[in-house]
């Protein structure tokens, strides 16, 4: 291919993420949040009094208010996946994984290790005499089961998508360098959590959690060559963070199995997740699925 072919290919494929894209965009702006606002508007005359999510979920119920939050991942999602197949004329399993079928063995392992390890952190918790209460309600909790595990693993499949699936590949495509991907893939995730309550009362260290958080599933999604790692790891984090334990300040608010009543703060925790809990998962990750060629894939 000469340097002209190559021009026109490059600025072809430009175009075909602009209009994927701007599809991604406007669906989520003119359809995300129709269910939100149809179900403020059966529910009172006066919407625009409700501007707070806790006010909001008062209104319409918790469980309510957690289906109509997550719908606009699943449009973005459905957004991506037309974009892929009809635009860019691509397979949709090409958004998953460069295998020849999506490796499921993959995403229950990744689930199970990090449901662990968070079970581990949380029993911890407990034996160390947090603030954490039970709050089981059984009018609630199976609507909210059925939420976690049918809706919400596609609000993380589709941050998985979209993050570690088509940008990723995008700046691949066109910065050939690894590296590049991983660590702009990594601060626009986190970027995009900037608005969660939590960062406005924690401070911008949890932002850089986020994008630390972001660099390291796509360090995964890298040496592998597919989402599955990175899915299940997302969906049994958010799962855990909806139906187990929750709080009152995140931006998930659920009737979880508990609550934890402790201050809003950057812990430990969150310090041995980054310095040691990860990198020990990249370790487990790398010999399991045996990966190799870490400077070449990172720098070349």
């Amino acid at each position: 291919m000469d340097l002209f072919e190559e021009k026109i290919k490059t600025e072809s494929n430009a175009m075909h993420y602009f209009i994927t894209l701007s599809l991604v965009v406007l669906s989520f702006i003119t359809i995300g949040y129709l269910p939100l606002i149809i179900s403020l508007s059966l529910s009172t005359n006066d919407p625009s009094k409700y501007i707070d999510n806790t006010m909001i979920a008062e209104l319409i119920g918790s469980n309510s208010f957690f289906a109509v939050i997550l719908f606009p991942f699943v449009v973005v999602l459905l957004s991506l996946i037309i974009g892929v197949k009809f635009v860019h004329k691509k397979t949709v399993l090409s958004l998953f994984t460069s295998r020849d079928s999506f490796d499921w063995k993959r995403f229950g392992f990744s689930f199970l290790v990090w449901g662990g390890v968070m079970t581990f952190f949380f029993i911890g918790s407990i034996l160390l005499d947090y603030p954490i209460v039970w709050n089981f309600n059984p009018t609630t909790f199976l609507m909210l089961f059925l939420i976690s595990f049918f809706i919400l693993p596609l609000q993380t499949t589709c941050e998985e998508v979209l993050f570690r699936g088509y940008l990723f590949q995008g700046f691949t495509e066109f910065f050939k360098k690894g590296i590049l991907s991983v660590l702009f893939t990594g601060i626009l995730f986190g970027l995009m959590h900037g608005s969660n309550p939590e960062v406005e009362i924690i401070g911008k260290i949890l932002l850089l959690f986020y994008i630390m958080n972001g660099i390291f599933l796509g360090l995964i999604r890298l040496m592998d060559g597919g989402l599955e790692l990175t899915m299940g790891y997302h969906a049994v984090n958010n799962i855990f963070a909806a139906l187990i334990v929750t709080n009152n300040w995140q931006s998930f608010h659920t009737d979880a199995l508990f609550i934890d009543k402790s201050l809003p703060t950057f812990g430990m925790e969150n310090i041995l997740i980054l310095v040691l809990i990860q990198p020990l998962l990249l370790f487990l990750f790398s010999k399991r699925y045996k990966w190799t060629n870490w400077k070449e894939k990172l720098f070349n």
